[in-house]
């Protein structure tokens, strides 16, 4: 029998394990249903944040169920893995198109919340940073598919450790939705690790490319679309351009390809000055990964986080949701103890309340390049190109 003693320190030790579980989710419930409430009034700043859903995205499922992908689309710019999340909503026929898709990106937010408690603990840093991290985006989480998409490379992330094939499917199927989750397998360890998970990857996607190639028309149309973005007006080379206006330049801002862009005389200009960066970011990649020496538990992580916050702000593009991306790979950071990156996790929180300002509380003032609008702007790209330049050093010095 248990002598009563031991009996109290189990019951003790039972109760101090429950407190922070039971804080946890507590404060994941109250700032999700915040951000839900949000969403559904839906009336703060420059609104219709959630049109995006019950307006495009609803559109693109009605194009899917016909048996094909947006043809001749210009705001259609996502790979075929997309159409499978749009059509996700058919899941749960019970509720509207804007209710279903609302229900699985909280539903992946949980999944992604739970993992990292699993991952790191309930007590580590990396589930409070998700938790903590995502509502300072207001409710545009619930409102884009990026959260179901972080959650592909976060699951990928954790998976690599100990089942690298697995890892390698997660983050294959992410790629087939939005490119950058493969970024998760660049820090796979040299020899069986990295064969195991890039070639699961490769065989993940080419099944799920097949099958909504067989189910779909016009898979690749997407690629045309691509060509022809110009700069975002909260891109770090739309920034240069919002300072060149409030200087007395003839920039002005139009709605392009599903975003508000610059136009003017140095637009071309700075999408090739984006374009090198973009280029010269790859360049950095391919030769860190030629050269790193040491591996530990982290590198993975250090290394998705390094690589997607360079591409991030060499980008032509950087819109408010792609901080849910920085988030999630910053968390899943955060559940290692040897992770070269908390710096840089510290500074995705500010950057994160930062976009939210931009948009959709101060949207107004970014569109019309006030000196408000470009001042939010402004900070908030100078936090993200520290942080990336940052990650980049701490990785290296790290690993070679």
């Amino acid at each position: 029998m248990t002598p009563p003693q031991a009996r109290t320190l189990v019951t003790a030790g039972s109760r101090v394990a429950v407190l922070p579980l039971l804080a946890l989710g507590a404060v994941w419930a109250a700032t999700r249903l915040g951000m839900l409430v949000l969403l559904v009034r839906d009336d703060i700043g420059f609104g219709g944040v959630s049109r995006e859903v019950y307006l495009t995205y609803a559109h693109w499922y009605g194009e899917l169920t016909r048996g094909t992908f947006p043809v001749d689309d210009p705001t259609w710019q996502y790979p075929p893995g997309a159409g499978a999340l749009f059509l996700a909503p058919a899941l749960v026929p019970a509720l509207t198109y804007f209710q279903a898709f609302v229900a699985l990106a909280l539903l992946a937010d949980a999944a992604v919340t739970v993992a990292l408690a699993r991952a790191g603990g309930i007590r580590g840093g990396g589930v409070w940073m998700w938790t903590g991290g995502l509502p300072l985006l207001l409710h545009i989480p619930f409102a884009r598919y990026d959260v179901q998409v972080t959650a592909l490379a976060v699951l990928a992330l954790l998976s690599l450790h100990r089942r690298p094939w697995l890892g390698g499917v997660l983050a294959g199927l992410g790629a087939t939705v939005k490119l950058w989750p493969a970024l998760a397998l660049l820090g796979t360890p040299r020899g069986h690790s990295t064969r195991a998970a890039w070639a699961s990857a490769a065989g993940a996607v080419l099944a799920l490319l097949a099958v909504l190639s067989l189910g779909l028309s016009h898979p690749l149309d997407f690629l045309r679309q691509q060509g022809g973005r110009g700069i975002q007006i909260e891109s770090l080379g739309g920034t240069a351009l919002a300072l060149i206006r409030l200087s007395g330049g003839e920039e002005g801002v139009e709605f392009r390809y599903g975003a508000f862009e610059f136009t003017g005389p140095h637009v071309a200009a700075v999408a090739c000055v984006s374009f090198l960066l973009t280029a010269a970011a790859l360049v950095f990649l391919l030769l860190w990964r030629v050269r790193a020496k040491r591996w530990t538990t982290a590198t993975p992580f250090d290394a998705a986080l390094c690589a997607v916050l360079l591409l991030t702000v060499t980008s032509r593009v950087i819109s408010p949701q792609y901080l849910i991306w920085l988030l999630g790979l910053a968390a899943a950071c955060l559940t290692s103890p040897h992770t070269g990156q908390r710096p840089v996790a510290l500074l995705l929180l500010p950057a994160a309340a930062l976009s939210s300002l931009a948009y959709p509380l101060l949207y107004d003032d970014v569109i019309t390049v006030t000196p408000l609008g470009c001042a939010v702007v402004l900070v908030r790209n100078a936090l993200l190109l520290t942080a990336a330049l940052l990650s980049a050093r701490r990785l290296w010095t790290a690993t070679t």
